[in-house]
Formats: C-alpha cells, sequence, structure tokens
C-alpha cells in the first residue's frame, strides 16, 4: 500500500481548521477542535442532532497507522479523513506535543431546558469559572462521579476552548452541558425540579463531613463551583441552600478548584448511592 496523499497546508480546509482556536470563530461555524486518540475515539461515537459529531479528521501518516482503528471508525461513520504532514496537523493542533489526530467537531452542548427536563440528580454548576483547563477538569470529574449534566454559566469560559476540551480527556462526549445560562436562571431552574443548591467555598459555615453525617446529601443536589481566585460571590452564595466547605485535616492552606469539586462530587455520589439515597444500588 502506497504513502497516502497529503493534503496541502494551504487548504480551505486546513485554514479553516486552524481559525476554530479563536472563539469568534468557533461560535461562527459551531465547530470546534478535539486533539489526540481518545477525543478523537469519543467524537467518532457521539453523535449531534442525528449526525456525526465528529466532522472531518486530520491525521499524520504515522499517528493513522498506529491508530488504524480509529481512522476505519471515521471511515465508516462516513468521517472525512485528511493526511497531512506533522507541520500542517501542528499548525491546527493547540499543544506544544501534538499527538497526530485532530477532529473538527459540531458545538454539541445541550439546551439548559433539556437539562431540567430530565430532572437531574446530580449537578455541577460552574459559575464565574475562567480558567479552561479548570473547566474540563471539573467536567472530567463530575463525568466520573456519574453526574447527570454540567451548567456553564454566562460567566464562565468558553466550554469549547482547546484547553477545555483536552482536560476533559473526552468527558465532554459522555454527558450533557448547558451553557452560557445566567446563574440566577440556573439556581432558579435546578431548584423548581427539585435539587438542593450547595455552594462549595473554602468559608462556607456548613462542613461538608457534617452533612454527610447529618445524612442531607441523598437527595438531587447542584453543586455551585466559583472563581479559582476569589470563589463565588455574595450574590451567588445567597441563591444556595447552604454555603459548604471541605474541610482541611491538616496544614494545607486550601484545595484548588478541581480537587475540591472532585471532593465534593463524589460525596454526593457517594451519600446517593447508599440505602434511602436516590441512587440507592438495587438489592442482589
Amino acid at each position: 500500500m502506497g504513502t497516502p496523499e497529503l493534503i496541502s497546508p494551504r487548504s480551505p480546509r486546513v485554514s479553516a481548521a486552524r481559525r476554530l482556536a479563536r472563539r469568534a470563530f468557533r461560535a461562527r461555524e459551531r465547530r470546534f477542535i478535539a486533539e489526540g486518540p481518545q477525543a478523537v475515539r469519543e467524537a467518532i461515537a457521539h453523535r449531534t442532532g442525528g449526525e456525526p459529531t465528529l466532522v472531518e479528521l486530520f491525521a499524520t501518516v504515522d499517528a493513522a497507522e498506529r491508530h488504524a482503528e480509529i481512522i476505519a471508525a471515521a471511515h465508516t461513520a462516513g468521517v472525512r479523513v485528511h493526511h497531512a504532514d506533522d507541520r500542517t496537523v501542528a499548525d491546527i493542533s493547540q499543544t506544544v506535543t501534538p499527538q497526530g489526530l485532530v477532529g473538527v467537531c459540531r458545538f454539541l452542548d445541550t439546551p439548559f431546558e433539556t437539562v431540567l427536563a430530565a430532572r437531574p440528580q446530580l449537578i455541577a454548576v460552574l459559575a464565574h469559572v475562567r480558567d479552561p483547563g479548570n473547566a474540563g477538569t471539573v467536567l472530567r470529574c463530575a463525568d466520573a462521579a456519574g453526574a447527570d449534566a454540567v451548567v456553564l454559566t454566562d460567566a464562565s469560559v468558553d466550554l469549547y476552548n482547546p484547553k477545555s476540551v483536552r482536560a476533559s480527556v473526552g468527558s465532554l462526549f459522555h454527558l450533557p452541558v448547558a451553557v452560557g445560562v445566567p446563574v440566577e436562571q440556573v439556581m432558579a431552574g435546578l431548584r423548581g425540579v427539585g435539587a438542593r443548591l450547595l455552594a462549595a467555598d473554602g468559608a462556607g459555615d456548613r462542613d461538608l463531613d457534617a452533612e454527610l453525617d447529618a445524612g442531607s446529601m441523598g437527595g438531587p443536589t447542584a453543586w455551585v463551583f466559583g472563581n479559582e481566585a476569589w470563589g463565588l460571590p455574595e450574590e451567588t452564595r445567597a441563591l444556595a441552600d447552604a454555603v459548604v466547605r471541605v474541610p482541611i485535616h491538616g496544614k494545607a492552606e486550601s484545595l484548588n478548584l478541581a480537587t475540591a469539586a472532585a471532593v465534593c462530587l463524589y460525596a454526593s455520589a457517594r451519600a446517593q448511592r447508599t440505602a434511602g439515597g436516590c441512587r440507592a444500588l438495587p438489592s442482589a
């Protein structure tokens, strides 16, 4: 089998993909970049509006050989596959060390009303989260903890920022994510479908351990996470049913956002799966 023909670095397809590094262009085209075998594999399996979420795939010859099953799956899904040289893929990629596979994907966010209609039991709300890496990592934590949805308010970072997509490590394709919703609307909507609203804050007057011991975390819960540097503004904390802190038992000054989110989400997941919780395990 001969070497595949390589797409020209000056191709309009390459130029369009490269421009997706800019938020304005992503918003206009409703497309974003997913990099690496894990994200591309998940994008191939995902569908948006009945169509494959992955629109086209750029692959170096070496990556195409190493990940032949991904290339085959893309062809089967009807995705356009472009072979390219290393420099062309690196120009499209947003990483220092590209992995040779870069996919162009359709936007896949879910309307907030659809999230509410599903009556979620565990939700992560990112309010005022500005760091894309943190946003993607919290999304990954929510996925791992079995959350039903993630909501990014209109004051938070762009879900489709390449750093957010990379940090989610494919979890972006696993659960509904609503974006651009005012925090007041988020809080009112989730309370309206029966969720208890817990604001995570290091200065909270309620202790996470005490909440667990009191058995108050077994019902539908929305955790609200704030800005990495200054937490949640007072007006957002005031909308919550409780402001909860993760106890620091050692000498650490604090926990970073993603670590605190993981602790909070797993605490709720555990509480909801115990006897009497809304996610109680079925009897043997």
